[in-house]
């Protein structure tokens, strides 16, 4: 099995999914706990440009969320809602509230390849194909990168 240290992201044909696909020197309780740690989380989300603050996290089965990411001046604000939180696998919305009607069902779950590796997969289903495209075409898989980057540094410095 090859190691994947760049995001894969993939559009299904014919759903409007997108499904992200990556290798980290990390455990699955480690990536488990970057992903709900709000301290943590905030340190590698996104891309190296933004910093991330936030607002609310209740990391639980019920529980919301909600972050902001700056640059400057500009503001970029996230929220969900998780609806499972368990031990190898996260589900939760994920709303971009610059475009509020845009919900995405998002499915995380952690594959551990042993030797302390774990694979991340990540699915969102958006509400249509527009809406999928879009946001492939949004750049994200620069945030994507950079984000995973940093999260795959803070493994290595034993900082999860």
């Amino acid at each position: 099995m090859s190691t994947i240290t760049e995001a894969r992201i993939e559009a299904d044909p014919k759903l409007p999914i997108i499904r992200l696909t990556r290798d980290f020197a990390a455990t699955p309780e480690q990536l488990l706990r970057a992903h709900t740690d709000p301290e943590l989380f905030a340190l590698w989300v996104g891309p190296d440009s933004l910093t991330n603050e936030i607002d609310y996290w209740d990391a639980r089965d019920g529980g919301s969320w909600r972050y902001v990411s700056r640059r400057g001046d500009e503001e970029y604000a996230f929220r969900g809602c998780f609806h499972r939180v368990g031990p190898d696998r996260i589900v939760q919305t994920f709303t971009f509230e610059g475009q509020p009607d845009g919900v995405a069902l998002e499915t995380l779950w952690f594959e551990d390849l042993g030797d302390g590796r774990t694979r991340l997969h990540a699915q969102s289903l958006v509400d249509s194909f527009e809406g999928r495209d879009a946001w492939l075409q949004s750049g994200m898989e620069v945030g994507v990168n950079e984000g995973y980057a940093r999260l795959e540094k803070l493994a290595a410095e034993g900082r999860i």
